[in-house]
């Protein structure tokens, strides 16, 4: 009897870790970021969960190698801030505005320049929150978003 007890507490903690896992998906959304950093574009995504935490992953479309990765925190109130660290060694602090609980604009100050960019929008809709580099527009150059000369 004691044997089965002992399984079936097992069993049922089992059950909780995946369940609570599940959940956690609930309580998060992802959405896609276009940031310009130092006049180079770069595209990733951000996860954001309830609590206002979230992590974003970013990466160079001219060299994918280049990547960065950061942590944020964001109320409906204050807006949010966060810090990035990229695999070149440049850093950035940034802080951003919701524009409703999925989608929102920001910018930064990167150790090599500075950084604009913004999350859960589309290319258009993104547009006039982007500061691009002068005669550069956003645009599709047949397979993938670029920045292009006007």
């Amino acid at each position: 009897m004691r044997k089965t007890l002992i399984a079936l507490l097992a069993a049922c903690i089992g059950l909780a870790g995946s369940a609570s896992v599940a959940i956690a998906g609930l309580f998060s959304a992802t959405g896609m970021v276009i940031a310009i950093l130092d006049g180079e574009l770069f595209l990733g995504e951000a996860e954001g969960h309830l609590n206002g935490a979230g992590t974003l992953a970013i990466h160079s479309q001219k060299n994918p190698a280049l990547t960065c990765v950061g942590q944020f925190t964001s109320s409906a109130k204050l807006g949010g801030k966060g810090r990035l660290k990229c695999s070149d060694g440049a850093s950035a602090t940034f802080r951003f505005a919701r524009l409703d609980i999925y989608s929102g604009h920001g910018v930064g100050d990167l150790s090599r320049g500075s950084m604009s960019f913004t999350y859960g929008l589309s290319v258009k809709q993104a547009k006039p929150y982007l500061k691009l580099p002068k005669g550069k527009q956003l645009a599709h150059n047949g397979k993938e978003l670029a920045l292009v000369d006007q």
